[in-house]
């Protein structure tokens, strides 16, 4: 496959300056340490006083907006190449063509990921700019993959009936987390992003099932009676069950750190000392929150596995439960996003529960593999992540489409594909 012939992805910005290269100093620290790293530890790094870097940079939260807004820099420029080349009459449009795009904005992550850190876990800040940058939407390239795919779907490539818009925009936000070293591990930008393409496109599936035949799977029953049971502790009138569901939503406005047990006790109209007699620490009310949050998961991935069902079925019955989870227990997301936006890029298990998720996303595949079930060739383990990224559905998508509209998107996008059955 080539890749975007001169394509300006992940241009180093390299002019020469002090400021620039204090900027990529820091940029490889937040990287590799998170965005905990400190403007002493960047100036350090860069072998200058930290009043020295505030002559570059006014703030910590100025340096970050400079790193997102070089990366939208970058975005752009890949779209605006993507869109020139349209017209070229020497590529074909269809697989090659959008996997020439992904894997131009899969290395523009990976060269901008203290970026990537920024924008999908963005800290609460007072700074506006800061803000604007940290949530502003690439449209450019957003755009650029839409009109990529309609020149695909003119070739015949890709079925009439797919949402072209919704596509583009799961293509591009996927492509985006291959900046993150856990689900790229040891595998090259240019190979998981070709293969998460090729998974989206045509399928993981060997064959096309429908959806009254996954609907009717022992393993989505399964999954939707798991479901069923799951309530917020906020539905019950017990006072420490109030006091967890008002927690959930502070910490999920103001992030963990930055939420204090007096923030708490004010927001569930207590006193700090009552709050702390009904529940204890600020430690022991996150481990309460999200252990209540992962035991439901856990059991609906429980429940679908051990069901009597294909590996094709399995995958998408737990693809189910987590966009039920994620429609559900959103605070509880959010949560999670604040706490690994505090941990290193490079953590192999950004999650207590990453591991198990992993090794039974591993054992389906291996087991869809042998059974012929599966039809993609590639290492189990890259295999593994591009489905934990795949079966999971954006927010923003599944706000817009609702759990039923996601759950069929990620059918397509995972399991059956979007071209046309004859390819």
């Amino acid at each position: 496959m080539q890749v975007l012939r001169g394509s300006p992805a992940a241009l180093p910005f390299d002019d020469g300056t002090r400021r620039t290269e204090v900027l990529e100093i820091a940029a490889s620290l937040i990287a590799t340490s998170g965005l905990r790293t400190s403007m002493h530890e960047i100036a350090g790094a860069a072998g200058i006083q930290t009043g020295s870097l505030y002559h570059h940079f006014e703030s910590k939260e100025a340096l970050l907006t400079e790193l997102l807004r070089r990366y939208h820099t970058d975005l752009d420029r890949i779209a605006e190449h993507a869109l020139g080349t349209l017209d070229d009459p020497g590529t074909r449009p269809g697989f090659g063509r959008i996997a020439d795009l992904g894997v131009a904005i899969a290395r523009c992550a990976v060269a901008h990921r203290a970026a990537i850190q920024i924008s999908l876990y963005e800290a609460p800040s007072s700074n506006a700019e800061l803000v604007e940058w940290s949530q502003r939407r690439p449209t450019g390239i957003l755009e650029a993959m839409y009109q990529t795919l309609r020149a695909a779907r003119w070739s015949g490539y890709i079925r009439s009936d797919v949402d072209l818009r919704v596509l583009a925009d799961r293509i591009c936000q996927t492509m985006v987390q291959v900046g993150l070293d856990v689900v790229r591990q040891n595998a090259s930008a240019d190979q998981l992003a070709t293969l998460l393409c090729r998974i989206m496109l045509e399928g993981l599936s060997a064959r096309h099932p429908t959806d009254s035949e996954l609907d009717g799977s022992t393993a989505f029953i399964a999954a939707d009676t798991a479901i069923q049971t799951w309530h917020h502790d906020g539905e019950t009138d017990d006072r420490a069950a109030h006091i967890r569901a008002v927690a959930r939503a502070e910490f999920g406005r103001r992030g963990y750190e930055g939420t204090s047990v007096r923030d708490i006790a004010a927001a569930a109209g207590l006193g700090h000392g009552t709050l702390f007699r009904l529940i204890g620490s600020k430690e022991a009310l996150l481990a309460s929150i999200m252990g209540s949050f992962n035991d439901k998961v856990d059991e609906g991935s429980r429940c679908v596995i051990r069901s009597k069902a294909s590996p094709i079925e399995k995958l998408d019955a737990l693809s189910w439960v987590d966009t039920n989870a994620l429609d559900r227990f959103g605070d509880e997301f959010r949560i999670q996003l604040a706490w690994m936006r505090q941990i290193p890029p490079d953590t192999p298990n950004p999650s207590m529960q990453f591991p198990k998720r992993l090794r039974q996303i591993k054992s389906l595949l291996s087991a869809g593999i042998q059974s012929g079930d599966i039809k993609i060739d590639a290492s189990i383990e890259m295999l593994a992540r591009c489905i934990i990224v795949l079966k999971w559905i954006p927010a923003n998508i599944l706000q817009q489409l609702g759990t039923r509209a996601a759950l069929l998107h990620v059918r397509d996008t995972m399991l059956r594909g979007v071209v046309e059955p004859s390819r």
